[in-house]
């Protein structure tokens, strides 16, 4: 199987997890005049578990290091397989809480809120599972990451307008709910991987494909319980049947199921890495995703159009504390 043995790739695989865990909720934007979060939900849930089985029998079966993913999850005991669905549970009506403010409360507030929490958070669990990396540089990376949330919550409540949202306030603790499930599900995940050899786990232990996979079930079938839920007693519109879901058009669909494909890119990347950066490190990286979903919010999609200089200085100051605090995170792990 394919595996990363340079700190300084594996780093990259982060970045390229920050972009894609920043990026996918673009897709959900740009359906959500036409299609209901909750429709969109079930392909991009979809969408992950087509790609970790494509990752699984691709990457995770070539070359000879390793354990190809058949032989692997043959192999893998009860618990950790029990341990990465719960992880895929958790992950799974985390995510969902969170695309719905996203759809309610924009790209760049849902994000910055639930997923900066989620960072804070998952850094702090994940270093207690591995810990990799200058403690003192990488919690001050995170105390930065903090305040750049702080900012983002003060330039929003100060944006012209923007109390005067209906129920802003409710999607603003369904994000801050969101960040909290967030921050929970990597430790399981990780918990199932031997992170400290790739090329030959202990018996019992997965490889990073093998993992998400039994993530990604995890999540398909939990979204069966949460979204059927939510379908019928939604968080703000009316009630929908399963009958518009397949009544959509392939656009809608293959939207969401790229939507899938992009957040799936991103996390076996950062599992990947997880094995040479540490899963701390690893993780915070790629939930630095907040930076990337704040300029989307800001620069795309306008969702700060018309903010006074007060408010744009704090957003710079947001972008400044979340890029140095990176940093650090990064430094931290060299």
């Amino acid at each position: 199987m394919f595996i990363v043995s340079d700190y300084n790739v594996a780093v990259l695989f982060c970045f390229i997890t920050m972009i894609c865990w920043g990026s996918w909720a673009n897709t959900q934007k740009i359906s959500q005049k036409g299609w209901r979060f909750e429709l969109f939900y079930w392909d991009y849930v979809i969408g992950i578990l087509i790609f970790s089985l494509l990752s699984a029998f691709t990457l995770g079966s070539m070359g000879e290091q390793g354990r190809p993913f058949l032989e692997d999850i043959g192999q893998t005991s009860t618990s950790n397989i029990l341990n990465a669905l719960l992880s895929g549970v958790l992950f799974n009506l985390a995510n969902i809480l969170l695309t719905a403010a996203i759809a309610a409360a924009g790209m760049s507030v849902a994000f910055p809120i639930g997923i900066g929490i989620a960072l804070v958070a998952g850094v702090f669990f994940n270093y207690m599972i591995q810990q990799k990396g200058d403690p003192t540089l990488l919690f001050l990376g995170v105390g930065l990451v903090t305040l750049a949330i702080i900012l983002n919550a003060v330039a929003f409540k100060k944006h012209k307008g923007a109390t005067e949202k209906a129920g802003i306030g409710k999607w603003i603790i369904i994000s801050v709910i969101a960040g909290f499930l967030m921050s929970s599900f990597y430790p399981f995940l990780a918990s199932g991987m031997d992170l400290e050899n790739f090329q030959q786990p202990a018996a019992g232990k997965m490889t990073p494909y093998s993992a998400f996979v039994v993530f990604a079930v995890g999540i398909f079938l939990s979204n069966i319980v949460f979204n059927s839920i939510l379908m019928k007693k939604p968080l703000e519109g009316k009630p929908l049947s399963y009958s518009e879901y397949f009544g959509g058009s392939f656009r809608y669909h293959l939207i969401g199921i790229l939507g899938g494909s992009i957040w799936g890119l991103g996390n076996i990347l950062n599992l990947i890495a997880a094995g040479k950066a540490g899963p701390a490190i690893s993780y915070g990286l790629g939930q630095g995703a907040t930076l990337v979903a704040a300029l989307w919010g800001v620069l795309v999609w306008k969702e700060f159009k018309g903010a006074d200089s007060k408010v744009n200085s704090l957003l710079l100051a947001m972008f400044l504390c979340f890029i140095a605090g990176l940093g650090l995170i990064i430094w931290s792990g060299s």
